[in-house]
């Protein structure tokens, strides 16, 4: 057996981990006939574009978002707690990236989505892929939680994880986490935010049309909610509409 001390590049899971202690998680799942999506990258790619399914998961989570306020929310607090509901919609997105030779899960916001595109949405999450953690300023509060001392590192998180006001810029109102480009077909997270959606590959499956059995590309999509926040007949309504906006590509 070999011991050694716990890594400081993943300090900032690990805190979030616990700052999410209270988190009272549903999860739901639903399947996704991604026809559409997979015809309009296809043609995204013949135009020299690239269009990750991510980008279409973030912005049709978005428009629904926009009609659910409950859902696109934050709470504080345990005995009394305050609810946040926000105005502006954004997306938390995990990244696969490598910090300091290590490989870590960072994430990025993509901010007021209620007036971005699809093209939009692809260009930041492009930014943000390009990027290197270990110089660029998007990643530089978790650069910074590595060299503090542990437990000033820790109440620092705690305290920004605390601001509601802040929340739609340092978290999202909304996370969104894929596992797609493995053989993943379904999984549930929970990102922090009252809403998580987890996303798994496109495969090939059996689906029933007109009464036919066909063979289709099918996405499954999973929502985990916080209960503290919303109920499970909206949060249903949240995924069957996303799940309908997903399946409306190309609009």
């Amino acid at each position: 057996m070999t011991e050694r001390p716990f890594p400081t590049h993943r300090r900032h899971t690990l805190f979030f981990l616990d700052q999410i202690r209270d988190f009272s998680p549903v999860h739901l799942d639903t399947e996704v006939d991604a026809t559409g999506i997979v015809a309009d990258r296809r043609r995204a790619r013949e135009a020299g574009e690239r269009r990750s399914v991510v980008s279409y998961v973030v912005h049709a989570a978005a428009g629904v978002l926009r009609k659910h306020p409950e859902a696109n929310a934050a709470i504080q607090g345990r005995l009394d707690p305050t609810v946040a509901t926000y105005e502006t919609v954004s997306a938390k997105v995990t990244l696969d990236r490598v910090l300091d030779g290590r490989r870590v899960v960072l994430a990025t916001v993509v901010p007021a989505l209620e007036d971005e595109t699809l093209d939009g949405i692809q260009a930041h999450l492009d930014r943000a892929a390009a990027e290197d953690p270990d110089t660029a300023d998007r990643f530089a509060g978790i650069r910074a939680l590595r060299t503090l001392p542990w437990q000033e590192a820790l109440d620092r998180f705690r305290t920004l994880a605390g601001l509601l006001d802040r929340r739609p810029e340092i978290t999202g109102t909304f996370s969104v986490t894929s596992l797609g480009h493995r053989a993943v077909d379904g999984f549930h997270s929970v990102g922090g935010t009252t809403v998580t959606l987890g996303v798994g590959r496109i495969a090939d499956r059996p689906v029933a049309r007109d009464g036919e059995v066909a063979v289709a590309p099918v996405m499954r999509v999973s929502l985990t909610f916080d209960h503290r926040v919303i109920d499970g007949a909206e949060a249903a309504d949240v995924l069957t509409e996303i799940k309908d906006a997903l399946e409306a590509y190309p609009a």
